[in-house]
């Protein structure tokens, strides 16, 4: 999987949604290989978007059509300044549901000290956060140069999340936590997507 990552401050968040909208309705059929979206605006105007491809080579097809170059063009005037992009072929998807049902959607950007370590962690079946995060839909970790990362969770709900958020983890999954934090560099940004855009081929 290729994960594209974009970001940056929004000017007119409902014209950006209506873009997005446009896109998935006229330009998706023709993205051969696209295979969905996260995105949306937080409660202070930073929007950001994980558009997923089947591989670097699908995105790079989409990105060299006419009709893409027009939409980006217009689209781009909804936000404030330029947009960032990061392109990653590293991504670990988790998935306990399907991501589009998520009522909420938080992201988080950081730094890890030791990347290997921390998909090592990530991976870890041996926990059971089913059970002990039954509102967590699934998450994606998109891994970036430098031990960065853009790491997306899908919630049923804010009001699930923020419950769960104040449980008391089972030793298994306190101990993984506590190193998952030990490795991390910094403190990391949080977007909170109270109404995210998801997009799917569907």
């Amino acid at each position: 999987m290729f994960v594209q990552v974009i970001q940056g401050q929004v000017s007119d968040a409902e014209a950006l949604r209506a873009a997005l909208d446009r896109w998935t309705k006229e330009l998706a059929p023709g993205a051969s290989g696209w295979l969905g979206s996260t995105a949306g605006v937080t409660e202070d105007g930073r929007f950001i978007a994980l558009a997923r491809f089947e591989s670097d080579e699908a995105a790079r097809r989409n990105s060299d059509r006419p009709e893409q170059g027009s939409w980006w063009a217009e689209t781009a005037k909804a936000l404030a300044g330029e947009a960032r992009f990061s392109d990653s072929r590293d991504v670990v998807l988790d998935v306990n549901g399907d991501p589009d049902d998520a009522g909420f959607v938080q992201v988080m950007q950081g730094r890890t000290s030791d990347p290997a370590r921390a998909r090592e962690l990530m991976g870890d079946d041996s926990s059971d956060w089913a059970s002990f995060r039954p509102d967590m839909i699934g998450s994606m970790e998109v891994e970036h140069d430098g031990g960065a990362f853009t790491m997306a969770l899908y919630f049923t709900s804010e009001e699930a999340a923020r419950e769960g958020e104040r449980k008391e983890p089972p030793p298994e999954i306190a101990a993984l936590m506590k190193e998952m934090d030990a490795l991390s560099v910094g403190e990391p940004e949080f977007f909170d997507l109270k109404q995210p855009w998801l997009h799917s081929p569907r």
